[in-house]
């Protein structure tokens, strides 16, 4: 599963899309001024070095980097694998809210260095003094700022279209966080079999479908999601869960009607967004008031599960996922 860009078609897929649009401004500094303090910061770093590959290449960075920024989507899975920056670039108030209290207050004491709307401010960025900088975002954004990163610290960058799995693995890489990783991965293991082993009946004679809609969403429509935790749902657990058609956009890029939602009685489960108190997320709200909705067999019947995904990017918001997911399983009827 890739990290996908949050806007798309204008619109924007929660917890499985992501955008990091990013544009460096100096306010007022010079480049001369710039030259120095990335001389500066180049000449702090620690003596011992090693090599990491990324999307721009075989990049020497700190064997032990202290003073680490963030930019884009690596912010929350830097810090969700114990990982405490001096810098971030901001994060949406739904994606801190849904952040345990320790991960909030490490993002919290970092230095706000640019916002979630694109800008990324230079001066602020060298006067940080990082010895090692993590970037995720476009190839276009690359090709426009990487440069000007790479003059104050090692830069490591990674494509949008890393596979979560492998973003984890080289951002703990990278950052030297490795000891949480594997804790995190150990969590995700148990968590995957004890689902298989618990509902392996269910998961294999089951018809699922997820569900959903965002605050992008236009007025009376819904989508099927087969990206994001629903992917994880069907590809680490095996549920029958629908998706798109090999090299066509996914499902969850189409809006449906809420004429459609009468379309869902041919599954036999459908699972839907639900917040940390397992009450319908806001703009998934409008769904379940429809008689439509209401109306539905799995609804009618108490197969309609809801569940929290709090995001898709990295293992601990993965890992309540599932836990979330096993709970909600656990609720149908014959399991109680």
């Amino acid at each position: 599963m890739s990290n996908t860009p949050l806007m798309r078609r204008g619109a924007a897929l929660a917890a499985t899309l992501m955008s990091a649009s990013l544009v460096l401004t100096a306010c007022g500094s010079d480049g001369d001024d710039t030259g120095d303090k990335a001389a500066a910061t180049q000449s702090d770093k620690a003596a011992g070095t090693r090599s990491v590959k990324a999307e721009n290449g075989t990049i020497e960075i700190p064997a032990d980097p202290q003073r680490i920024v963030t930019i884009g989507n690596t912010n929350l899975p830097f810090i969700d694998l114990g990982g405490k920056p001096v810098g971030v670039t901001e994060v949406s108030d739904a994606d801190l809210d849904v952040l345990p209290d320790e991960q909030k207050t490490a993002y919290e004491a970092a230095e706000i260095i640019g916002s979630s709307g694109g800008e990324v401010d230079l001066e602020k960025l060298a006067a940080l003094k990082p010895d090692l900088i993590l970037v995720q975002f476009s190839s276009d954004d690359w090709d426009k700022v990487g440069k000007e990163l790479e003059t104050v610290a090692p830069t490591v960058n990674w494509s949008l279209d890393t596979e979560w799995k492998a973003f984890a693995d080289a951002i703990a890489e990278a950052g030297n966080v490795a000891d949480g990783l594997s804790r995190q991965k150990a969590g995700f293991k148990e968590k995957v079999a004890k689902i298989q082993e618990t509902y392996g009946k269910i998961i294999k004679d089951t018809s699922f479908v997820d569900v959903s809609r965002g605050d992008w969403s236009d007025p009376g429509t819904f989508y099927i999601a087969d990206i994001g935790c629903s992917e994880i749902a069907r590809d680490d657990i095996g549920l029958d869960l629908p998706e798109a058609a090999e090299g066509k956009d996914p499902l969850a890029y189409e809006s449906l009607p809420f004429e459609q939602i009468s379309e869902l009685s041919k599954y036999d489960v459908i699972t839907y967004p639900v917040d940390a108190d397992g009450k319908p997320t806001e703009p998934f709200k409008t769904v379940v008031a429809t008689n439509t909705w209401k109306a539905l067999p799995a609804v009618s019947s108490g197969r309609a599960l809801g569940v929290f995904c709090p995001g898709n990017n990295s293992y601990g918001p993965v890992n309540q996922y599932l836990d979330s997911l096993h709970s909600a399983l656990a609720t149908l009827p014959g399991e109680q």
